[in-house]
């Protein structure tokens, strides 16, 4: 099946990237960023940044643009039969050149797991430093970590916060 990217959640101040991989299959029937119930990624985000948790999409893109996140995706487009990650072929990157020139105030990339950091390194070369974190994949099929100990790693973006 092929499979194209969403275009970013970002605004001109954004100063952190998150970057998925590619959306799964549930993502794209509902045309969200991490839309299947079972995956922790806006559970996260609501906690680390002490909001009230929400299921209203807009609601949560704005959480996001206030706190200066920005999500996006390794992968503009992958062939792919179900949502996991290793099943991905024929993939191309997004254009990372030119929305690091749009959003600037970028120094800090984190990878919603492995094989998002995989892909980066292996189509994206930076001109710029950034700070690079990868953090465990918010996924139901990482089932190798708990909710807590993924939680706890990922509250780096707490602490990235506080020291801009």
């Amino acid at each position: 099946m092929k499979s194209f990217s969403f275009a970013p959640i970002s605004t001109n101040d954004s100063e952190i990237l998150i970057l998925g991989t590619m959306p799964g299959t549930k993502s794209l029937e509902l045309n969200q960023y991490y839309g299947h119930k079972q995956n922790n990624f806006w559970k996260f985000i609501f906690i680390i940044l002490n909001e009230d948790f929400s299921t209203d999409y807009e609601v949560r893109k704005e959480i996001l643009k206030k706190n200066k996140i920005a999500v996006w995706d390794v992968l503009q487009y992958c062939e792919r039969i179900g949502s996991l990650d290793t099943a991905i072929k024929n993939e191309i990157a997004n254009d990372f050149e030119s929305f690091l020139k749009q959003h600037p105030n970028i120094k800090t990339i984190l990878f919603n797991g492995q094989k998002a950091h995989a892909f980066f390194k292996k189509y994206v070369h930076l001109k710029n430093p950034y700070q690079l974190y990868t953090l465990p994949s918010t996924s139901p099929a990482n089932a190798g970590k708990t909710f807590d100990s993924k939680l706890s790693e990922w509250k780096i973006i707490a602490d990235l916060q506080n020291n801009s």
